[in-house]
């Protein structure tokens, strides 16, 4: 049996920008990595985007990085003066506590 060629190492999470009718929206999902992480930020950069809504509701872990881009893209939005709803999973709620306010 033959290996299929992979792009790197394998990651169990996701980290994706989406474009929405209502806004843009940041999505997590399952276990979010430093690979994840960085597969985000080598597309999009290191400058928090900005984003109208965080979705992260099916997280299973988050990562310290993956918890940094969220923190990161929250207090971007709170120094702008905009309020983004974060959608977060148990492991999120763990994960952030109360740095995300609002979360649910």
């Amino acid at each position: 049996m033959t290996a299929l060629p992979t792009d790197g190492p394998a990651r169990r999470g996701v980290v994706r920008l989406l474009n929405t009718s209502g806004g843009r929206v940041l999505c997590l999902a399952g276990e979010v990595d430093g690979a994840a992480v960085e597969a985000f930020l080598r597309r999009y950069g290191r400058e928090p985007v900005r984003v109208d809504a965080i979705d992260a509701a099916s997280v299973t872990s988050l990562s310290a990085p993956a918890r940094e881009l969220v923190l990161d893209h929250l207090d971007a939005a709170g120094r702008a003066g905009r309020a983004v709803a974060l959608h977060g999973s148990a492991a999120v709620e763990r994960t952030l506590g109360a740095r995300a306010p609002g979360l649910g």
